[in-house]
């Protein structure tokens, strides 16, 4: 079973990078590190690409993604 953060980092992460619905700007900052961490855990390189493409995410917000891929932080969130 999942926790309320975990819910939240996830769904976050979803309408930023996948759909557009929500944005860094409009998610607490608390949550700004773990949502990364979830992407880079969680989605492809693809996704990735594609949210940066679509200007969901930043240049800055995609590469502090990337640097997160195949770290501890990143494998936390990995498969939730």
């Amino acid at each position: 079973m999942l926790t309320a953060k975990q819910r939240m980092v996830r769904g976050y992460g979803f309408a930023i990078y996948e759909d557009g619905t929500r944005s860094f700007a409009t998610v607490g900052d608390s949550y700004h590190e773990d949502i990364k961490a979830y992407a880079a855990g969680n989605f492809p390189m693809e996704k990735l690409d594609a949210a940066l493409a679509a200007q969901r995410i930043t240049q800055a917000e995609y590469d502090e993604t990337l640097a997160l891929i195949g770290t501890i932080d990143a494998e936390v969130w990995s498969g939730i």
